[in-house]
C-alpha cells in the first residue's frame, strides 16, 4: 500500500504536493515491488531486507541512491501479550524524494512537528524520520516500565504462573529491543563517518549527534530494564526454590513422624516382644505404645510447626 507525503511550511503532511516528496510503501506487493526494482533500481534484496525483521542494520551507498536499514518497534497491542517486537524498515534516498518501505502504519514517523529540527532538504527530512524511529523507542520503554512494575506487583502478591510467563515474554522483548538500539546506533555512527557522502551540514550534524546521543540513552535505559526483569524472575525463582525446600522438609518430617510409630507397632505387634511383659502386662503394652507413638507425632509436629515459623 502505497502512502504519498511531502514537506509543507516546515510540516511532513499527507500530501504529494510539496518538496521533498516521501513515498510511503506498507507491505509493498508484487506490483508496487517491481515498480521500485524496476523504475527506480533499487535492489531486490535490499527491498526484501527493508520488511525482514532479522535484517541487520546496516547503509548502503549506490549511484542512484542511498539506502538504509534501519530496526524500529512495531505497534503495540494487547492481543501481543507482554511481547513487544521489533521490525525492519528501509528508507531511500532519490533528492529530493524518499522511498520509506515498512510493515505498519507509518503515524509514529510522521504524527507532529518537532521545533528542532528544520524541513529543507532531503538530508533534514532523513534525520527526522531517525528522530522519529529513536523516539517511538522511548515511548515502548516507558510503556514496558510501567507494565514491569505491574507485573512486580503481582508477583509478590500471587504464587500464579502466568505472571512469571508474562515476565518472562516482557524480558524477551526487551532483549530485542537492546540489539535494535544497539545496531541502530552502529548505523547512526556509520552516518557520521560517511556524512560529506549523504552531504550533511552544520545544523545535519548537530542533529545527528542528538540523535546518537539519545538512542544510546534509550539502549541504557533498555538494558538496566533488562536487568531489572532478569532480577526479578531469579528473585520468582529462587522464592520458588526456598517454597519448594521447605515443602520438602515439612513432607520429609511428616514421613519421619508416620514410619517411626509404625516401625515401634510393627514391633511391639510381635508376640516374642509383647511376651517379655509377661501376662500381667501384656494387656497394658498397647496403651503405652499408643501414648508414646502420639507424643512423637507432636514432638515432631512441634519441630515441624517451629521451622515455618523460622
Amino acid at each position: 500500500m502505497l502512502q504519498t507525503y511531502s514537506v509543507i511550511q516546515g510540516k511532513i503532511v499527507p500530501s504529494a504536493a510539496g518538496s521533498p516528496l516521501i513515498e510511503v510503501y506498507i507491505l509493498p506487493d508484487d506490483e508496487e515491488r517491481s515498480h521500485l526494482i524496476n523504475d527506480y533500481k533499487i535492489n531486490e534484496h535490499t527491498m526484501i531486507s527493508c520488511v525482514d525483521a532479522n535484517e541487520t542494520p546496516r547503509i548502503e551507498f549506490e549511484n542512484e541512491y542511498t539506502a538504509v536499514i534501519m530496526k524500529y518497534p512495531k505497534n503495540y497491542s494487547a492481543e501481543d501479550n507482554f511481547f513487544f517486537r521489533i521490525k525492519s524498515m528501509g528508507i531511500f534516498i532519490f533528492p529530493p524524494t524518499h522511498i520509506v518501505v515498512l510493515l505498519d502504519e507509518p503515524q509514529q514517523l510522521f504524527p507532529r512537528r518537532f521545533p528542532a529540527v528544520a524541513l529543507d532538504t532531503p538530508q533534514d527530512v532523513m534525520l527526522r524520520i531517525m528522530l522519529q524511529v529513536v523516539r517511538h523507542f522511548e515511548e515502548h520503554l516507558n510503556s514496558i516500565n510501567m507494565l514491569s512494575n505491574e507485573l512486580e506487583r503481582d508477583i509478590s502478591s500471587s504464587m500464579d504462573n502466568q505472571s512469571l510467563m508474562n515476565t518472562f515474554t516482557l524480558g524477551k522483548g526487551l532483549i530485542y529491543y537492546v540489539n535494535a538500539l544497539r545496531w541502530n546506533s552502529h548505523v547512526l555512527t556509520k552516518l557520521t563517518f560517511n556524512s560529506s557522502k549523504l552531504h550533511f551540514d552544520e545544523e545535519n550534524m548537530e542533529l545527528l549527534e542528538d540523535i546518537s546521543i539519545e538512542n544510546n540513552q534509550f539502549l541504557e535505559q533498555a538494558k538496566t530494564y533488562s536487568q531489572v526483569l532478569e532480577g526479578m524472575m531469579s528473585a520468582r525463582a529462587s522464592m520458588i526454590n526456598n517454597n519448594l525446600n521447605l515443602m520438602m522438609k515439612n513432607m520429609n518430617a511428616i514421613v519421619i513422624a508416620i514410619s517411626v510409630p509404625t516401625f515401634i507397632t510393627g514391633v511391639g505387634g510381635m508376640s516374642e516382644f509383647t511376651s517379655l511383659f509377661g501376662k500381667k502386662w501384656a494387656m497394658a503394652a498397647y496403651p503405652v505404645f499408643f501414648i508414646f507413638m502420639a507424643a512423637l507425632a507432636l514432638f515432631i509436629y512441634f519441630l515441624i510447626t517451629c521451622e515455618k515459623k523460622k
